[in-house]
């Protein structure tokens, strides 16, 4: 595995395939949407399926001697036998409900996991024209067009905010726990949106908290973690601890979090 110091030539990396899976799933996005039940049952389309081939297919032709744990090869029981150093995550299309629905808030992650942290990581939301790259105590937002070319490239850093706080929260997967954490914050604003574009709006000020009780996976997370803790936040358990991943024995499955800005997190 490349040493911290090339960073950056990954996330060259990781921008190239993401705006290649862009492209293939604004192909579908914007044709006939065929929708297939995983065992899970959650959707998956032909979108889902192309992204993650594209994206896999160049993570192990530039780095053939690291494991890679992926949404669609995981549901199938396609995982490495063991984690033992630095791994990549992909999660190829989140928020496939949103994207089934014609809605913009979906995106590409791809990350590469160090010692149990997200340390580099891409979110790119393509009907948004959104970007989003995080390596180690950098990160930056970028506007892209149909084309996959890149403009207003800027550095973002999270906000030390106070309360009322804005609140990001799930627009497919609101819970009762979740709406109860909310509530402890009088005056708050909430703004409902979907997949890891939540972290994203933390990285770059523009809200301070996304409280997540119900199921997640790693691959949801990754990326989006990378980009909120390279911008100067944290992703955290109930217990206050930095939230971990690499978690094969659980089946890459999270506990509940806070991700927050640059305060204390409000347990």
């Amino acid at each position: 595995m490349a040493p911290e110091s090339d960073d950056a030539e990954l996330l060259a990396l990781f921008t190239r395939l993401a705006l290649d899976a862009g492209r293939a799933i604004m192909e579908v996005f914007h044709g006939a949407i065929d929708v297939e039940e995983k065992a899970d049952s959650s959707p998956v389309t032909a979108a889902d399926r192309a992204s993650e081939a594209l994206i896999l297919e160049g993570l192990r032709a530039a780095y053939p001697g690291v494991p890679c744990v992926a949404e669609e090869e995981a549901s199938a029981g396609i995982l490495p036998v063991a984690l033992d150093g630095p791994f990549f995550l992909v999660d190829p299309l989140d928020g496939t409900r949103e994207f089934v629905r014609r809605r913009r808030d979906f995106t590409v992650n791809i990350a590469l996991v160090r010692d149990g942290a997200p340390a580099v990581g891409i979110v790119y939301a393509p009907a948004r024209g959104e970007l989003y790259t995080g390596r180690p105590g950098h990160a930056e937002a970028a506007e892209t067009d149909a084309a996959g070319c890149l403009a207003n490239v800027r550095q973002i850093h999270a906000r030390k905010g106070a309360p009322p706080f804005t609140i990001v929260a799930s627009r497919s997967h609101m819970d009762e726990e979740t709406l109860a954490y909310i509530r402890r914050f009088d005056a708050s604003e909430l703004v409902s949106v979907g997949s890891s574009v939540k972290f994203c709006l933390i990285a770059e000020a523009g809200a301070d908290l996304y409280p997540r009780f119900g199921r997640t996976m790693e691959w949801d997370t990754a990326a989006g973690d990378a980009v909120l803790r390279a911008a100067g936040g944290i992703t955290v358990t109930l217990d206050g601890a930095p939230l971990v991943y690499g978690k094969q024995a659980g089946g890459f499955a999270n506990p509940p979090f806070i991700a927050c800005g640059a305060i204390t997190p409000p347990l």
